[in-house]
């Protein structure tokens, strides 16, 4: 073997190496421009900061007195439950962005420039991780000013806090790659709306499971929302780590497994 064969051979990983390098670069360039896009038009935050509010607040009073006997029971079932509702919904975004984006020809624009062509695929979903930090931190601080103290303490919180963005950035490879292979950005919010709403209402997130008819339970017991919604209580709550947080982690990681490949395979037949 002569000694440009040699160095073709020892060279090539160092040009995978540095072709990987500058699609991570290049990734959270783009992830800047989603925090650019925000700053500029902060009315795309309105539903993970108007949303939180809301819905801690209708919820815990209209089911409250009717579900625990009064307000402060039902905190400890009711935030959790709105906490994974609200994220998991605010993923959605994703999708619906994504489309948009590419129905205006903006990742057209991308093609032209010298970046790795998964940049503002990879980019978009790592900019949404804020949204759903804000919707976190938004649900756990209205609960606190209703009274809700959780006994877990404050690391466990930012546990459960943690699986519920891990989780929803998960789900928002399901709904990014709904985003790339539908045709508008409202039939990207109307399928995954489809999806997501029996999943989270058809769940423990709001009412207990043996309250539920015995039909109905079966579907709400193997609902993987409602085993998130049970590994959250379980953390904030009383600190425990139980079979349903391994659970809510090997569903995310199986998602991500399963649509990250699909949706970054379809991202480059249409681009």
């Amino acid at each position: 073997m002569n000694s440009s064969s040699m160095k073709a051979i020892t060279s090539r990983p160092l040009k995978n190496r540095a072709s990987l390098g500058q699609a991570i670069r290049n990734s959270f360039t783009m992830a800047y421009r989603g925090l650019l896009k925000i700053k500029r038009t902060p009315e795309q935050l309105f539903d993970v900061t108007l949303q939180p509010i809301i819905f801690t607040l209708m919820f815990t009073y209209i089911f409250g007195g009717a579900i625990s006997g009064d307000v402060a029971s039902y905190l400890p079932v009711i935030i959790p439950g709105i906490l994974v509702q609200t994220v998991i919904t605010t993923s959605i975004v994703t999708g619906v962005q994504l489309r948009e984006d590419m129905d205006k020809g903006v990742f057209d624009r991308f093609k032209s420039l010298p970046i790795a062509r998964i940049a503002p695929l990879a980019g978009a979903l790592l900019a949404d991780t804020i949204r759903y930090t804000i919707a976190t931190v938004l649900t756990l601080t209205m609960g606190y000013i209703m009274g809700y103290h959780p006994d877990g303490g404050l690391g466990h919180v930012a546990i459960a806090a943690l699986l519920v963005i891990f989780c929803s950035w998960a789900m928002s490879w399901i709904f990014a790659f709904f985003g790339v292979i539908a045709r508008t950005a409202s039939s990207v919010q109307g399928i995954s709306m489809l999806v997501l709403f029996p999943l989270t209402f058809l769940s423990n997130a709001f009412v207990p499971t043996d309250t539920m008819p015995k039909w109905l339970q079966w579907f709400v017991n193997i609902n993987p929302v409602s085993h998130l919604v049970t590994a959250v209580r379980k953390l904030a709550d009383s600190g425990t780590f139980g079979w349903d947080l391994t659970i809510s982690l090997i569903g995310a990681a199986v998602i991500v497994a399963i649509f990250a490949p699909l949706t970054v395979r379809a991202y480059m037949r249409r681009t």
